[in-house]
């Protein structure tokens, strides 16, 4: 409630976790993870942000940042705001917390501006903030999603994931800096190796929708990042082995680490790999998550 005795309208952003890469889909596809963190933002005398560590609770907080710009994106006036925090996203670690972020301030914009959430419009501006929509689009649209951008639009298209699959994730305590992840890329690839990636990317997608389990053991396999930026990341081959032999039909680098996926086709299978995962390194974050198929969604009370 405010000064003047009038309650104050309250925006509930929920926006789900996102994986980037797909592995085969460098820079062009994402998925939704069934983790999602929730934001309630409200006109305040003064800004106030709770559910995050001291050191980002200022004005340099991502999601005040990304409503403050959305609004002179919008034409509005931004106001104080009240923002509270649940995320279980684990933080810069491959799995798009700084997207939902983005993507809470933008959608908060929208909703307390009067105008209600639009999702085009909201995946414009948050590839706009992001500078690409490899997080953002899946976060917003749910799903699977291919995203490519041409003379500054972005285009991108949702697919469905089969609700059959499971995706592990697990988590070092660690950070891979994106810079010295983007360093270790070769600048050119061969003709053979793009064909190579193409053939597969296609075939990863549909083995996706379909949940076909076979068909993504086989198609899964990068030659573009995962062999460089796996480099990075000390735990990967032993997880990568640890998954496969407890059934994993696939494993990948989310994003771009530290963060890393295994697929499984159903809970019992999903089971056996997260365990398998926990005893090969004890003590990380770990999660067996379905797809998200909602994508970002906004309540105003």
């Amino acid at each position: 409630m405010g000064a003047d005795g009038r309650e104050r309208p309250v925006a509930i952003v929920r926006v789900p976790a996102t994986s980037a890469n797909v592995g085969v889909g460098f820079d062009c596809l994402g998925i939704a993870l069934d983790l999602t963190a929730t934001f309630l933002m409200a006109p305040a005398e003064r800004l106030e942000i709770v559910g995050c560590e001291e050191r980002f609770r200022g004005e340099d907080n991502l999601v005040w940042q990304s409503y403050c710009d959305a609004c002179g994106r919008l034409g509005v006036e931004p106001t104080p705001l009240h923002i509270t925090i649940l995320s279980p996203i684990p933080l810069s670690g491959g799995l798009g917390s700084s997207s939902a972020c983005v993507i809470a301030g933008i959608a908060g914009a929208m909703a307390l501006s009067g105008d209600g959430f639009d999702r085009e419009r909201a995946l414009e501006l948050a590839c706009s903030e992001e500078g690409h929509p490899d997080n953002v689009a899946p976060a917003l649209l749910g799903g699977l999603v291919s995203s490519f951008v041409s003379d500054g639009q972005t285009t991108s298209t949702r697919m469905d994931v089969a609700d059959n699959l499971r995706f592990v994730a697990i988590a070092p305590p660690y950070e891979v800096r994106t810079a010295d992840a983007r360093r270790v890329l070769p600048e050119e690839v061969s003709r053979e190796t793009a064909v190579w990636q193409m053939g597969r990317a296609v075939a990863t997608v549909r083995a996706l929708e379909l949940g076909d389990a076979e068909l993504l053991s086989k198609a899964c396999h990068d030659r573009l990042h995962e062999p460089y930026r796996a480099k990075l990341i000390p735990d990967y081959e032993a997880l990568r082995a640890a998954a496969l032999e407890a059934g994993a039909c696939a494993f990948m680098i989310s994003g771009s680490g530290s963060t890393m996926l295994a697929v499984a086709d159903g809970d019992e299978v999903a089971e056996r790999v997260a365990d398998a995962l926990a005893e090969t390194c004890p003590g990380y974050w770990l999660r067996a998550l379905p797809a998200n198929t909602l994508g970002t969604t906004v309540e105003v009370h």
